[in-house]
């Protein structure tokens, strides 16, 4: 009997492969857990669309973080910190700040986990940051540290 998974199921397949089982483990395990449903034309037919869907929606979702990375590519924020006497920043930058300093300066929201610092920011001047915008995209962002 041909079944669809719709989660999936150890030592069988994961969740949108069509799976050749018995009868009876499909009567009386697969289709009572809800793991999976019998392979009519029908149900193979949902199971294209929802593929199809999926790869627009990663498709579309691939372009957009393509399109943000451009904008971000020529754009700066400016981050003001305490200085000591002979220049040097009491503390550092943190992802936290640089979240929040584009969100005010650029109106973009930016988680700070997707924002990754080479080295801490301890001195003054202009410093760039990768953010992963996307498992394929990666963008840049100019962060300026000003004396406050």
């Amino acid at each position: 009997m041909k079944v669809i998974l719709l989660q999936d199921v150890k030592s069988l397949g994961k969740k949108g492969d069509i799976v050749e089982v018995s009868k009876g483990y499909a009567r009386n395990f697969i289709l009572p857990k809800k793991l999976g449903v019998e392979a009519t034309g029908k149900n193979i037919n949902d199971l294209k669309l929802q593929k199809a869907n999926q790869e627009k929606i990663a498709a579309e979702n691939l372009a957009a973080a393509k399109e943000l990375a451009d904008q971000l590519s020529d754009k700066s924020v400016v981050i003001p910190m305490k200085v000591g006497d002979n220049g040097k920043v009491f503390g550092a930058v943190s992802n936290k700040e640089i979240a929040a300093a584009a969100k005010d300066q650029l109106g973009l929201e930016i988680d700070k986990k997707k924002i990754s610092v080479d080295e801490p920011i301890k001195s003054l001047g202009e410093h760039t940051v990768k953010i992963k915008l996307h498992p394929k995209v990666t963008g840049q962002l100019k962060v300026n540290v000003t004396e406050k």
